[in-house]
């Protein structure tokens, strides 16, 4: 057998091996990926169920320095998006979720922006050059106790006028379906 020969049968025979080898190299590698992500983001909770009750604060205070009150969303349809600055799918989402609070705030929806960033200071900049205008709140410590971020980003979760979630997605929504949402006014 050549030289040459030898090698292309090794080369083969590795190939070959290492084909049956990736997926289970691949496994374990998501599923350590998983884990890590488990163990870091302890505050992930799942999303909650269609239909389920999603009380919201009694106040959610604003980066602009303003506060935000229940009683101000109630008997409205709110929209919170749960999002960060250095997400690249949520800059792309902010700016629809701009469009549908700006078409249908006068008919009585509101989305609330809710940014995980580790430091508020980032936050404003960043909703100033975008010329985001629906209220955004940092995820403060206090804030996510009592609106705990589920896993993914971006988040949207759909409260109707009566309180009750009734859409809950977690990753890039199409244009299309951020346009949607606007059904349940």
């Amino acid at each position: 057998m050549t030289q040459e020969r030898r090698l292309h049968l090794k080369l083969l025979a590795g190939g070959v091996a290492a084909a049956a080898f990736a997926p289970a190299v691949l496994a374990q590698s998501v599923a350590q990926q998983a884990g890590g992500l488990n163990k870091t983001d302890t505050r992930a909770v799942p999303l909650p169920a269609v239909g389920s009750a999603f009380p919201l604060p009694a106040s959610i205070p604003l980066i602009d320095g303003r506060t935000l009150h229940a009683t101000d969303l109630k008997g409205r349809l709110v929209v919170l998006e749960y999002w960060a600055t250095w997400c690249p799918f949520c800059a792309r989402q902010m700016a629809n979720m701009e469009q549908i609070d700006k078409d249908h705030g006068p008919r009585g929806l509101v989305v609330l922006g809710l940014s995980i960033d580790k430091q508020a200071a980032d936050v404003l900049p960043y909703v100033q050059q975008r010329g985001i205008r629906f209220p955004v709140a940092w995820m403060s410590p206090e804030l996510a106790k009592v609106l705990p971020k589920p896993a993914g980003l971006p988040v949207t979760i759909v409260i109707g006028r009566d309180g009750r979630v009734k859409r809950a997605e977690s990753g890039e929504l199409f244009p299309e379906d951020i346009a949607s949402i606007a059904h349940y006014l």
